[in-house]
């Protein structure tokens, strides 16, 4: 028996299944987007707060440039900004990827531009 050959409306959802696969995109939940978007929105505000958030959010951006994240800086956040961090970083160790690589890019580089401003041209 011969398989019939894909159809192109097939191998276009075949080949964007395997690259969603592949960049860790179709790893995101909703509960972890809504997670990442409350954080996003936290960072971009002026706050203590918000400095902790960007710099969590920035270390997983690009810690070498950005700096590192000091887990003891959890202590001084409100619970629900707590247990967003902690599901964007279950996010992050089961993504395997960095945010731009899943769909952030810009909203990444407007924390950058916020927190590290001297950053923003590199």
């Amino acid at each position: 028996m011969i398989d019939r050959p894909l159809q192109p409306e097939q191998v276009i959802q075949q080949a964007l299944r395997a690259v969603a696969d592949r960049t860790g995109a179709a790893a995101i939940g909703s509960a972890e987007a809504d997670a990442l978007d409350r954080l996003l929105a936290q960072a971009l505000q002026d706050s203590g707060q918000s400095r902790v958030v960007a710099d969590f959010l920035l270390a997983w951006w690009n810690s070498a440039s950005c700096g590192g994240f000091d887990p003891t800086s959890l202590w001084s956040l409100d619970a629900q900004v707590a247990a967003d961090i902690t599901t964007v970083l279950g996010l992050v160790v089961r993504s395997r990827s960095y945010p731009d690589s899943i769909g952030y890019e810009a909203e990444f580089a407007a924390i950058v531009q916020a927190w590290r401003p001297s950053l923003r041209d590199r």
